[in-house]
């Protein structure tokens, strides 16, 4: 035989076993894959121990409520709230449900109130309006408010117009960890004055 032929079959045997090993262990990670792969998980869960995650409870605050617009038939309120997040992980700001007063009106009549965000109602909902809050951090969420004259409350509608109305903030906030599946639901009322 000559040299190149030898040469030739060589490099045909050097393919062949590599294709064979390679389809060997291809074999073994397919036939065996599960099994592999849950005991290599159960060591590394008895490894580590398992620490029940705590969410420490937001913090909440009224940045602002501005009078953006008054006319005679209507006023714009705008309300910002401010929510901290003292957590290293991520925590999920599902709805923040208020309620708003003007104090020189009426404490016990709201005058109006909002929803910032929405909750899953049973099933998980592909499309909910939910806020991540990341970790020691924080985020400003805001909602526009229109208020109706009906002609039947001038000492509120004068304190809009001069811009001395005196509000009333209360609600609740609802929250859980980074996974609308885990953890708990958080629930953090809240009141103000402003």
């Amino acid at each position: 035989m000559s040299r190149e032929r030898i040469n030739l079959v060589n490099q045909k045997i050097f393919v062949g076993i590599a294709i064979v090993a390679l389809a060997a262990g291809l074999g073994i990670i397919l036939l065996s894959g599960p099994s592999l792969l849950s005991q290599t998980s159960k060591e590394s869960k008895e490894e580590s121990p398992k620490i029940k995650q705590q969410v420490l409870p937001l913090s909440i605050g009224v940045d602002d409520v501005t009078i953006l617009d008054v006319n005679e038939k209507d006023a714009t309120i705008e309300v910002k709230f401010n929510i901290k997040n003292p957590n290293p992980t991520s925590v999920i700001v599902q709805v923040i449900d208020y309620q708003i007063f003007e104090t020189s009106f009426s404490d016990e009549k709201q005058i109006s109130g909002g929803q910032i965000g929405s909750r899953a109602g049973g099933m998980v909902e592909f499309g909910n309006n939910y806020y991540t809050l990341l970790g020691e951090n924080s985020i400003i969420l805001k909602d526009k408010i229109l208020l109706k004259n009906n002609g039947n409350t001038p000492q509120l509608w004068s304190s809009l117009e001069n811009n001395t109305a005196k509000w009333k903030i209360t609600g609740v906030v609802y929250y859980n960890l980074s996974s609308m599946t885990s953890g708990q639901e958080n629930e953090l009322p809240f009141e103000f004055i402003k």
